[in-house]
């Protein structure tokens, strides 16, 4: 069992749950301030998406994740800043006997071109979506190719950003362990076992341990399950020896029939780690656990190189 837990909240996400909640976060100031809220509510990290504000939709804008991260930056709140490099992968096959006719909601680049703003800002942390996946029932596609994995690892690695390798299923952590053995992944590797997006791995106890006795020696992960799995997955991630995720993009609800929050949602994650006989790392002792820069470094280097730009 983990009992020293780093806590991640992903605070929106890129999902249709805009019109599903009362109070999705939308525009940067809203990313921002819920990425705030959870680290008062004792997150170590903030997982951040940004969305179209006109339209609540998915972005991949550099400057609408500049304003997320200066606003959560010039903050007095201390939190691990984890952006998300999984937006351009996007590819909805066209119906039918049609497929070559891409759907509207296609939106397909290269594995660099992912990483625009993760190289304008350095976050402390950024996404590798480790493989390709059918994701949800009908046409859609999430596509992330060998060779852009590659790429992109080698991109992150060069910035000097810790990328959390997001697991969707087994092949993807068979890959994973590919890049390290590559060399292109530097130690020790952080991963994020995501579970219970149809069609990827289930949420269930069985799967969890499965990838977790395939993990890399020295490795740190977390892991998490969406919807109803939410908490169950806080529990079985700490007592497999690892760290937890919830939040938003994953799950709207605190109980049957009530909303929640990303800060409620981050309250009852700390209260199950706690009542079984953990603690929540802060932001300070969780960048030492994954290796990362003490705070305000990143912003420092962040700026020099802006300055000669």
């Amino acid at each position: 069992m983990n009992d020293e837990v780093i806590v991640t909240c992903a605070v929106t996400g890129a999902g249709d749950t805009v019109g599903k909640h009362p109070a999705i976060p939308v525009t940067p100031r809203q990313i921002a301030d819920a990425a705030i809220e959870a680290a008062k509510a004792g997150a170590t990290v903030a997982h951040c998406h940004v969305r179209d504000p006109q339209t609540g939709r998915g972005s991949r804008d550099p400057d609408l994740y500049r304003e997320v991260v200066d606003r959560i930056r010039s903050s007095d709140t201390d939190v691990i800043i984890n952006l998300t490099a999984g937006m351009g992968g996007d590819l909805e096959i066209g119906s039918g006997e049609n497929p070559m006719r891409f759907g509207a909601g296609t939106d397909l680049v290269g594995g660099l071109t992912r990483l625009a703003h993760v190289e304008t800002l350095l976050p402390e942390i950024c996404t590798l979506d480790c493989g390709t996946l059918n994701f949800g029932d009908g046409d859609y596609i999430y596509v992330s190719t060998p060779a852009q994995l590659r790429a992109g690892a080698r991109r992150i690695q060069a910035l000097g950003v810790k990328p959390e390798l997001e697991i969707f299923d087994t092949g993807h952590l068979w890959f994973a362990r590919q890049l390290l053995k590559e060399g292109l992944l530097d130690a020790p590797p952080l991963f994020q076992i995501c579970l219970g997006i149809p069609w990827g791995a289930p949420a269930d106890t069985t799967t969890m341990k499965a990838m977790v006795d395939s993990l890399p020696p020295g490795a740190q992960w977390a892991g998490f399950g969406i919807g109803r799995m939410q908490m169950p997955m806080v529990a079985q991630a700490m007592l497999l020896g690892g760290h937890v995720r919830v939040g938003l993009e994953d799950n709207l609800w605190l109980d049957r029939g009530i909303h929640a929050t990303n800060g409620t949602l981050v309250q009852r994650a700390c209260e199950i780690i706690e009542r079984l006989g953990g603690r929540v790392l802060t932001p300070e002792a969780g960048r030492k656990k994954l290796g990362l820069p003490p705070r305000g470094e990143r912003l420092l280097e962040q700026r020099s190189l802006e300055h000669f730009a």
